[in-house]
């Protein structure tokens, strides 16, 4: 694709560098609307957005440092290269569930209501920057001759060049769109503090988990000698979530029903 807008002299406007900062905005915009609306400060949303924002990135890179240990204990300057690609997802999610967590418990606000809060705004966001991915070339996918291939001429591209791969960045970007539109209508139907934040978890996991089988760049190794890292990850908090939502609608339940009788 078009890994680079344009060069001036030694400096390069990178696609992907762009998609990731109009991800990032749009989320943090999305969420300061979002806790204005619930009645939190969104001056301290924008605030945790700035850590968010860092402990993210940080988290990612190393994450996929990492994973491709061997290649960066040769090449220790392009660990700081990251327009080119290579921020893995659930490394900036940890780093930022971490920061966030030690964030809000300082200035007393509730842990999951701002999770609500923010889990649309990491859907969308994410979208946007796997477009950042498909214009890098990085993240892609398995040969294949479907209709729908994707083949990348570039020389700049972190993709194979002239084979036709499985768009596992389109995929990705819209497994998160799709996941965002639900996010906002199960918004209406809200029962408890971090129910739309344990959704896109277990949401996000089977979507990811799913895209997994279609890529074909490095994945680190097997668990289990079967499932990648990120779908191991992917499967685990999907099971947390969907068993944690379950025992929240059963106390529910039975809360209810204690109060009827």
């Amino acid at each position: 694709m078009y890994p680079t807008i344009f060069k001036f002299g030694k400096f390069a406007l990178h696609t992907y560098g762009l998609c990731i900062a109009i991800a990032f905005l749009t989320g943090i915009m999305l969420a300061k609307r979002e806790a204005s609306r619930l009645g939190e400060d969104p001056e301290k949303i924008m605030d945790l957005s700035f850590y968010i924002l860092l402990s993210a990135i940080i988290g990612s890179r190393i994450f996929y440092v990492l994973t491709n240990l061997r290649f960066f204990l040769y090449n220790p300057i392009d660990i700081f290269k990251i327009w080119e690609g290579g921020l893995v997802f659930y490394g900036g999610f940890i780093g930022a569930v971490i920061v966030s967590a030690i964030y809000l418990k300082y200035y007393h606000i509730p842990f999951w209501k701002t999770a609500d809060i923010f889990s649309p705004s990491l859907a969308i966001g994410h979208a946007i920057g796997r477009i950042g991915c498909f214009f890098a070339g990085c993240c892609y996918g398995k040969e294949c001759a479907l209709p729908w291939a994707i083949t990348f001429h570039n020389a700049d591209s972190l993709a194979p060049q002239d084979i036709s791969l499985h768009p596992t960045q389109l995929y990705s970007s819209l497994n998160n769109l799709i996941i965002f539109l639900i996010l906002i209508s199960v918004k209406k139907y809200k029962k408890f503090d971090g129910q739309i934040f344990l959704v896109y978890l277990f949401l996000y996991g089977i979507g990811r988990s799913t895209v997994e089988f279609f890529r074909n760049d490095f994945r680190g190794g097997k668990v289990f000698g079967v499932l990648s890292i990120s779908q191991a990850i992917g499967l685990s908090l999907s099971l947390i979530a969907i068993l944690t939502i379950v025992i929240h609608f059963t106390y529910l339940k039975k809360n209810n029903d204690s109060k009827q009788s």
